[in-house]
């Protein structure tokens, strides 16, 4: 990642909740976007499958009304921030049994940024006073996501 972009990333998790992440949080931040993405589109395609489709839908993406919500702030908040270009290049999808639509691989960087933005808010919720997270924190923060997504 450029210098530039971890510049983004840094303003970006300061205003989402502000937080102080450096380029040595990427490494957690990108594997947590990976998977997060992975665990959506796995449920995808079982839906797609379900419904008798080779092809995933957006429809078919768990999206539940709390991410939902945080699509919609992280699209104000990316509008100062612009990390949506850097998400492009991270929201990659995985090798499966049924192909996203244009229309669904288009919605990936919304939906990492959603995700993102959860992330972000949720260290503050964990940990109120929080200002640097630690190893521990991203792993408690992912745990709770992983025990709901």
């Amino acid at each position: 990642m450029t210098v530039m972009s971890i510049a983004r990333f840094e303003r970006f998790f300061r205003a989402a909740a502000g937080l102080d992440v450096d380029k040595n949080d990427l490494k957690r931040y990108s594997d947590f976007v990976d998977a997060k993405l992975y665990d959506l589109l796995t449920v995808a395609q079982a839906t797609a499958k379900a419904n008798g489709r080779d092809i995933i839908q957006t429809s078919d993406l768990p999206i539940t009304k709390g991410l939902q919500e945080s699509i919609h702030r992280f699209r104000k908040i990316d509008h100062e921030v612009e990390i949506k270009p850097i998400l492009e290049q991270l929201a990659t999808h995985p090798a499966l049994d049924r192909t996203p639509d244009e229309e669904t691989e288009a919605a990936y960087p919304e939906i990492v940024g959603g995700l993102s933005l959860a992330l972000a808010q949720s260290f503050k919720i964990l940990h109120p006073d929080l200002k640097n997270p630690q190893t521990r924190h991203w792993d408690e923060a992912r745990a709770v996501f992983d025990l709901l997504l």
